[in-house]
């Protein structure tokens, strides 16, 4: 079976290390603050301005002023920064962000991401996301294997907009866990339940199936 939401979030989260500045993109990403490991220091930055935000709020714990780039409600944890998106923005352009998680809509072999325009939808913009790729080194990208219509999103080479180039190395989908190295994307693990050949068959770039592929524990 496919990963769900909160488990995509949870394997994501053990990427995580004590001491890290954090970027969540809007989405499933956002879902990581949720799993930080217990006793780990984590530093999640949103680029409309706050270091330091905390897990999704209970209803006592809501504030309607306290928003993270996605105008989801958040918290701030003790210690929190709140600063102006020109002071966020230089923080991930001067490289001082050590992972940002983002979704895609396509990621093809060379590392290419396209994440912000389908032709013919009405969108908003790129938002930070060009900047965040730019200027992250470890960048990790959560979406779903496929689109919609059964259309894979591990492609040969990106037919959407490009956000950025030859910048992803790992790629989280609902069905795996996967590198991407000379060209290809490498099989590291798989989804509980999920074989390696429907991996295969929905994936439409090179894909490199090692010997031995693990099933993802939870």
């Amino acid at each position: 079976m496919a990963l769900t939401r909160e488990q995509m979030a949870q394997r994501v989260a053990r990427e995580l290390r004590d001491g890290y500045y954090v970027n969540l993109g809007i989405g499933i990403p956002t879902l990581v603050a949720n799993y930080v490991p217990e006793g780990m220091q984590v530093l999640l930055q949103s680029e409309n301005g706050l270091l330091g935000m905390g897990p999704f709020p209970t209803e006592a714990e809501l504030d309607a002023d306290m928003i993270n780039a996605g105008k989801q409600t958040v918290t701030a944890l003790p210690g929190a920064a709140i600063f102006d998106s020109a002071d966020s923005f230089a923080m991930i352009r001067g490289g001082h962000v050590d992972l940002t998680v983002l979704g895609a809509f396509e990621v093809d072999v060379q590392g290419n991401i396209a994440s912000w325009m389908i032709p013919g939808k009405l969108v908003k913009g790129m938002g930070g996301a060009m900047d965040l790729v730019a200027g992250a080194e470890n960048i990790i990208v959560v979406m779903t294997h496929a689109s919609k219509d059964g259309e894979s999103k591990l492609l040969e080479r990106c037919s959407l907009p490009l956000t950025g180039a030859g910048c992803i190395r790992t790629v989280l989908t609902d069905l795996a866990w996967l590198e991407i190295d000379n060209g290809a994307f490498i099989l590291r693990e798989r989804a509980p339940g999920v074989s390696v050949e429907e991996i295969v068959a929905k994936t439409a770039g090179k894909l490199i199936v090692p010997d031995q592929v693990p099933e993802m524990q939870f």
